[in-house]
């Protein structure tokens, strides 16, 4: 039997025990076995109802309020990731996007977008082929940079939280992969067109889940950190003109 399972046996047997003992005492003490029955079966009755508020209303109330809690901490986890890692990772994998031009003006936020406007960008996403050319791609300096950030890579991926927001993840495991696929060759510029070819779509495996990653993540400082998404919009890696400072 496992530990925990061991732990509500035997509570529950404790419990059980406690409870005829407390009959037991009133017993002894009102010679009155005819209220026992009463109460017994009063409670009993009431038992239904009193599970449906407990667990039912009062345990979910607890659980949504848990699960704000993390998401909120887990939303501190993807902006860590994304002013370490994933912005400067979008700047450059943006560039070698042939059909990025596309797209460009669309992910230029401003300021006055309501979640409407979001959703057409979205909308527009999923019409847009995210994907990298490989010869438009310097390999061996995203080698570096990836390889420079790599403990940063396994803390996030080591953080429980992460495995609670299916997308993230997704881009976590794809930015790993990709990660060790560069660390594990040797020169880069002397590789087979087919590696090339194959690297190009581990790549792209990247910033397809990046990009609507960043943006769900700029939604989110617009609605609940206006200075964070103010300084987001300035470093904005689509808009050709950013520049953090205020002008």
């Amino acid at each position: 039997m496992k530990k925990d399972t061991r732990w509500i046996v035997t509570a529950g047997i404790g419990l059980a025990f406690l409870c005829l003992a407390l009959y037991t005492v009133h017993f002894m003490i009102f010679h009155d076995l005819h209220h026992i029955y009463i109460y017994f079966i009063a409670d009993l009755a009431f038992l239904p109802l009193e599970i449906l508020i407990v667990v039912l209303i009062i345990d979910r109330l607890l659980e949504s309020r848990e699960k704000k809690n993390r998401m909120e901490k887990l939303n501190m986890v993807i902006g860590t990731f994304f002013s370490t890692l994933g912005t400067p990772l979008l700047a450059t994998l943006s560039r070698a996007d042939p059909g990025i031009a596309n797209i460009r003006l669309n992910l230029v936020i401003e300021d006055d977008w309501e979640p409407h406007r979001y959703r057409e960008v979205r909308e527009c996403l999923d019409s847009h082929e995210c994907r990298v050319e490989g010869d438009l791609i310097k390999l061996e300096d995203l080698r570096t940079f990836l390889l420079g950030h790599e403990e940063f890579i396994i803390r996030i991926v080591e953080n429980p939280m992460v495995f609670e927001h299916e997308y993230f993840t997704d881009l976590i495991l794809a930015v790993s992969h990709l990660t060790e696929e560069l660390k594990a060759r040797g020169d880069l510029s002397a590789l087979p067109p087919a590696d090339v070819a194959h690297l190009a779509g581990d790549i792209s495996r990247v910033y397809e889940r990046l990009v609507p990653e960043w943006l769900k993540y700029m939604e989110y400082l617009k609605k609940n950190y206006p200075y964070l998404f103010s300084l987001a919009m300035r470093t904005n890696p689509f808009d050709e003109s950013a520049s953090a400072v205020v002008r």
